[in-house]
């Protein structure tokens, strides 16, 4: 059985596949192009795609007959992979739920409190060699604690922010879903998402990617929310239409937003870099070694399980 992972993976993770498999790691760490998605459904027996990697309806319907059994994908989101398509050429898909939570609803909170408190601001401030010294109404930002926040989306990440927020600032949690959640702490269930948006200080986005979230932050759930407020996104960058998040911050309809994810991913437009109440990482939810170990191994964990005729530990 031959195994591609399309992607550098950390030490551990690779030395284990070695052992346990004949495979080959890709070094490149840009997304595979057409021509390799065709190559590696034709040529390997499993694959490890990793976000970017756009197996869609069309690289499978060029593939012609695949001799991949299975696409083992690293990561939770997998709005990457054509599921239906991939099971119509006899593909299972798996992903690594779980493994993620806490390192995506850190990096939640650091959006949150970057932007709210203006510390990329600040920093650059520093940095610059320009910072003329304390003052009483120096760089005023937003309180946190004690604020109301809307999560958009309470599955394991939307519920892991909102006990950082509830049990460590003291915040009133309000969300939207498709159904009210039973959970163990306290937090108003708000199905209309424009109703959510107009009453929160702060809107963190939470849901998977995919056609069914794309733009579900539009132009209208922008200008329902309070002219204070701020937007989080650690979810999908097509979530949100980019150009309306833009002109609502040109335009002062809301305070500032924190970004770890964009709508064309790397690209990012030059207006959300030129604005100072924009906090922009890399993509940097899962971005720890332990957290991409144990999702690597859980990768690694389906493959294993496939080989041997198991069931599926994450089938999606």
């Amino acid at each position: 059985m031959k195994l591609l992972i399309t992607r550098p993976m950390t030490p551990a993770v690779e030395a284990r596949a070695r052992t346990e498999f004949e495979v080959e790691i890709r070094e490149n760490t840009l997304p595979l192009s057409q021509r390799e998605m065709l190559s590696a459904l034709s040529e390997f027996d499993v694959v490890v795609p990793t976000l970017g990697d756009l197996f869609s309806t069309q690289v499978f319907a060029d593939a012609g007959t695949v001799r991949c059994k299975l696409l083992a994908n690293f990561g939770v989101g997998y709005n990457h992979i054509d599921v239906e398509a991939a099971r119509a050429k006899g593909v299972e898909v798996t992903n690594t739920p779980g493994a993620v939570t806490d390192a995506t609803a850190d990096i939640a909170m650091t959006l949150l409190l970057t932007t709210a408190r203006r510390a990329g601001e600040g920093e650059r401030l520093v940095r610059s060699g320009q910072w003329q010294g304390w003052h009483p109404t120096q760089m005023l930002g937003h309180h946190v604690t004690g604020k109301r926040v809307g999560i958009v989306g309470m599955g394991r990440i939307g519920q892991a922010i909102a006990r950082r927020c509830h049990f460590g600032f003291g915040m009133q949690v309000a969300y939207q879903s498709r159904s009210a959640k039973d959970l163990d702490f306290p937090a108003e269930f708000i199905p209309d998402l424009q109703a959510l948006a107009a009453s929160v200080d702060f809107l963190v986005l939470a849901v998977p990617g995919g056609a069914d979230t794309r733009h579900l932050v539009n132009s209208q759930v922008l200008e329902a929310m309070r002219a204070s407020a701020i937007l989080v996104n650690i979810a999908r960058g097509e979530v949100v239409d980019e150009m309306a998040l833009i002109s609502a911050l040109q335009s002062d309809q809301i305070a500032g937003a924190g970004l770890d994810v964009y709508e064309f991913e790397p690209k990012v437009p030059q207006a959300l870099c030129d604005m100072e109440n924009v906090t922009l990482l890399p993509h940097l939810g899962t971005a720890t070694e332990e957290v991409r170990s144990n999702m690597g191994h859980m990768a690694l964990d389906n493959i294993a399980a496939f080989v041997a005729g198991r069931a599926l530990p994450n089938p999606v």
